[in-house]
């Protein structure tokens, strides 16, 4: 028996101490608390970049997964990462033109998805799902990994990643990316665990006209929107659809966009998009490739998929052609077709603003100056080129050879740093940032005829194999 003659003041103040901890961790995320325990974890594991990490699949006919690989179906599998191994995960391939390509040329190197909580309540210590990607057209490996990067840099809201190298059932399968999926684990890092709504838009046939995905507003019905809503990554109700709406309508204006959209957010994100020559993308004629967060009436757009960046998408087509001088010129200002500008109201319509125009130009300095006239990126190319050259050089599925790795990363650099170059004259105005004036005024433009834009990866590369 407990004998003190401060007992029942001792177990009052207890009492009380285990009430205002508890009142503590129930309402400290709104009070501006952050428990270490409410820290997902994932972050400083899978995506810590400075190391490769070892990603192993244990799963149950391997080769009936890759065969069935067109019907991009879920099975279950176990997933060991860094030594720590989650059973019942759901795994399937990913990609579209890649998918298809890679089935056509009877290749197995297949881009995956990772989705920790698709059969039960399961988390890798928070995340939800990752991708793994194959470096498609991408000899490089680094498309993605330095458009994100220069993302990151330009405070863009941007998922995480980290190379891995991958395993299945003990067998060495390659160097892959690993990329952090846009959905609820995502959501909660970058926006609190009261985020808004999140979506990617997508087409279902590029012959439609698909005016919701280029973000244009046509009516208020919810079917006019089907390409956005379909793709919701949460569940959404009415009132969403109804705000998602109203902000696209209020874009279609060109009037008080900031009542609609995060025009800052939205101006940083397009200065590495044009940046970058991503012609697959929502300033492309396909207009996709992006994600929209949309939160109490604001819409924002977030990075996604470049393995066709840096004027790779033309590569093999007739029109545009392949020529690397016109793209590390290629125009700040149009950075597409009248036809194509005049439908994407996200870029057209705040670039008619003289306040963001300049903002927009002001936001190109900053990165032209802080990341590629330092020393920045070249050391950060180099150090990523010394971390995963021993896993390329030793990849039993990869697109190209370790010489072709190594010329490609040499001319993804080179491409950038001059598109950085031809970047700070058209600010400077000694080059001119319109198609308009480039096709009147080639006069001052960087030489880039020393690249060969095939050299970062082609579709032709499938063939060697």
């Amino acid at each position: 028996m407990l004998k003190h003659k401060y007992i029942d003041k001792i177990c009052i103040v207890v009492i009380a101490a285990a009430l205002l901890i508890t009142c503590l961790f129930i309402n400290g995320e709104s009070l501006g608390i952050t428990f270490m325990s409410s820290q997902m974890g994932y972050e400083t594991r899978l995506f810590e970049r400075s190391r490769v990490h070892e990603i192993d699949i244990i799963i149950d006919d391997w080769q009936g997964f890759l065969e069935t690989a067109n019907e991009e179906e879920y099975r279950s599998c176990t997933i060991v990462i860094d030594g720590e191994a989650f059973s019942n995960v759901g795994l399937r391939v990913k990609g579209n033109n890649s998918r298809r390509l890679v089935h056509e040329y009877g290749l197995e190197r297949y881009s995956l998805k990772v989705e920790f909580d698709h059969y039960e309540y399961n988390s890798y210590y928070g995340l939800d799902k990752f991708s793994l990607d194959a470096s498609f057209q991408d000899n490089s490996y680094m498309k993605n990994w330095i458009t994100y990067d220069m993302m990151d840099h330009m405070g863009v809201p941007t998922p995480l990643r980290s190379y891995a190298n991958v395993r299945v059932n003990g067998e060495d399968w390659g160097l892959f990316l690993a990329i952090e999926e846009p959905e609820e684990a995502f959501a909660r890092r970058v926006y609190g665990k009261n985020h808004g709504q999140l979506y990617k838009p997508d087409y279902k046939s590029l012959n439609d006209e698909n005016a919701d995905v280029a973000l244009r507003y046509t009516d208020d019905a919810f079917e006019s929107y089907d390409n956005i809503f379909r793709n919701a990554k949460f569940d959404i109700t009415d009132r969403d659809k109804e705000r998602l709406i109203e902000a696209l309508k209020i874009l279609s204006t060109g009037e008080n966009l900031e009542s609609a959209v995060d025009v800052d957010e939205v101006l940083r994100y397009f200065t590495v998009q044009v940046f970058v020559v991503n012609l697959d993308s929502y300033l492309g004629r396909t207009g996709h490739n992006y994600f929209l967060y949309e939160e109490e009436g604001i819409i924002s757009i977030l990075p996604w998929d470049y393995n066709l960046a840096f004027a790779t998408y033309s590569l093999g087509m007739p029109d545009p052609i392949n020529d690397a001088t016109l793209y590390v010129n290629y125009p700040i200002n149009t950075p597409a077709s009248g036809e194509i500008m005049l439908n994407r109201p996200l870029y057209h319509n705040l670039m008619k603003n003289d306040e963001y125009f300049k903002q927009y130009h002001r936001y190109f300095d900053q990165l032209i100056k802080e990341y590629f006239e330092s020393s920045y990126f070249e050391k950060f190319v180099e150090e990523t080129k010394a971390m995963i050259s021993p896993y390329v050089e030793k990849d039993p599925t990869a697109f190209c050879s370790h010489e072709d790795f190594l010329l490609a990363v040499e001319t993804i650099k080179e491409f950038c740093l001059l598109r950085a170059e031809s970047i700070r004259r058209q600010l400077e105005g000694t080059i001119p940032a319109t198609i308009r004036g480039q096709t009147e005024d080639k006069s001052n433009f960087v030489d880039a005829s020393s690249i060969w834009l095939p050299d970062m990866g082609e579709i032709a590369d499938l063939k060697d194999e």
